[in-house]
């Protein structure tokens, strides 16, 4: 990637799905640090210690499924459907995905939020002529921590990942 990066074929380099541990191993050697980091990230699963590392060494993230995902075991959404959220959006008079993604943007982050309906995608573009305000915005902190995006697929016996506390180097 540094050679694409020097002959100018690629303006940055980015990454997806490091922890804190394996972004700090990668700065260490890298000659052209990483532009972006793309993690899940949304109020269910906010990587606190990954954004503070990341925000200490220039590195933006960039936020894939912001609006969460449904869960594995019932198929509702949890991110959208927690009842801090929802108060959230009462609230304010805005949606829960609305608030879910002006939280992203208020972090800091890129969102990148996925929609086939084109109802949706124009609610997620209402995102830029309000904000959630501080005393709001705090009670967002106090959400259950719950990964989506788990990645059990990439854990075998016969992967150097032999456990998701070994994916992501007990960040999870």
């Amino acid at each position: 990637m540094e050679k694409l990066y020097d002959s100018g074929k690629a303006r940055a380099i980015g990454v997806s799905n490091f922890s804190c541990k394996k972004l700090g191993d990668l700065l260490e050697i890298a000659r052209v640090p990483p532009a972006v980091s793309q993690v899940e990230c949304h109020p269910g699963w906010q990587q606190k210690k990954l954004h503070d590392f990341c925000q200490s060494k220039g590195v933006h993230i960039s936020a894939y499924a912001p609006l969460g995902r449904p869960a594995y075991s019932s198929g509702d959404n949890v991110v959208l459907s927690d009842p801090i959220v929802k108060m959230v959006a009462e609230k304010l008079g805005k949606t829960p995905a609305q608030v879910v993604l002006r939280w992203g943007l208020q972090m800091g982050h890129s969102i990148l939020p996925k929609s086939k309906n084109e109802a949706r995608m124009k609610e997620n573009l209402d995102l830029f002529d309000w904000s959630i305000p501080d005393d709001l915005y705090g009670k967002l902190s106090a959400i259950e921590q719950v990964k989506l995006v788990r990645g059990e697929t990439f854990v075998h016996q016969q992967s150097i990942y032999k456990s998701l506390e070994d994916l992501w180097d007990g960040e999870i």
